[in-house]
């Protein structure tokens, strides 16, 4: 078991309702199970700024403490912006703070957001677990229960179509099916587009059957972690027309867009809606 502080934004309620993650769990009290990769572990808040994950430092510092984005300071990509200027941006980042924008698995990133496309999150996160029991590795987690590695490129380029289908991904089994094929021949690299320009990755990223713009930026922002990416989906272009119906001011809060996206989306999902 392993113990840490921060002084900077962290709310793990908030994290795994934000709709970028789903291999996020409530466990009992304040508790999470987190599946990443080959790890899952148990983390929780036991005070103001205190968190207990049950792994060793070493692996904290390996894997966690860069998954939850901690060399990042939120506090001070929050306080950029200006209440006077952008009232309603102020006002989602004061209630939502708190979200990190996680380092997930580019891999996993686009298989999960291609099948999130027409589900809402229960389905979206069944779906997942389907398939990573189908083709994923089987583990044990420090408690002594089972869970299932995501599943790798090849082992779902080797699924059939009625394999993929048993795990309820409907007409997206033959996008899931060809973006394994393209990452396990190596047509697309995604370790590559992690440090190419937000417009390379971008079009490589749409280059995959099935891969449209929005998923695109989901995997761009949630998987590659280029923290300018603005997924715009059905709750972010309602900010967009009734808080900004002059231009949202993305060169203004560039390179952080992504981060106030989530902000935004959580603050209306929420129904926190500032009358200015």
């Amino acid at each position: 078991m392993y113990c840490f502080r921060t002084e900077d934004d962290l709310d793990l309620l908030k994290i795994a309702e934000s709709g970028q993650c789903f291999r996020w769990n409530k466990a009992e009290g304040h508790c999470f199970r987190v599946i990443h990769g080959g790890h899952c572990v148990y983390m929780e808040e036991t005070g103001e700024g205190e968190y207990r994950i049950d792994c060793s430092e070493e692996e904290f510092q390996a894997v966690w403490r860069p998954y939850l984005d901690l060399d990042l300071d939120y506090r001070k990509v929050r306080r950029r912006v200006k209440k006077t200027k952008d009232p309603f941006l102020a006002a989602a980042c004061e209630m939502e703070k708190g979200i990190r924008i996680l380092r997930q698995d580019p891999w996993e990133m686009l298989v999960s957001f291609i099948i999130s496309q027409n589900k809402n999150i229960p389905a979206i996160k069944k779906s997942i677990e389907m398939l990573s029991e189908m083709a994923g590795e089987r583990k044990t987690d420090r408690r002594g229960e089972t869970f299932y590695a995501f599943p790798t490129p090849e082992r779902i380029a080797g699924l059939s179509g009625q394999e993929l289908s048993d795990c309820r991904l409907g007409y997206r089994c033959k996008y899931v099916s060809a973006a394994a094929g393209a990452v396990f021949s190596g047509s697309l690299d995604l370790g590559k587009l992690i440090a190419a320009g937000d417009e390379e990755a971008l079009a490589a990223l749409k280059g995959i059957y099935g891969v449209g713009t929005k998923v695109a930026n989901c995997v761009l922002l949630f998987g590659l972690h280029h923290l300018n990416a603005f997924p715009v989906d059905v709750w972010i272009r309602k900010v967009l027309e009734e808080q900004y119906p002059g231009g949202y001011p993305y060169e203004e809060y560039s390179p952080w867009n992504g981060i106030y996206q989530q902000y935004m989306f959580a603050y209306y999902r929420n129904g926190y809606i500032l009358t200015v």
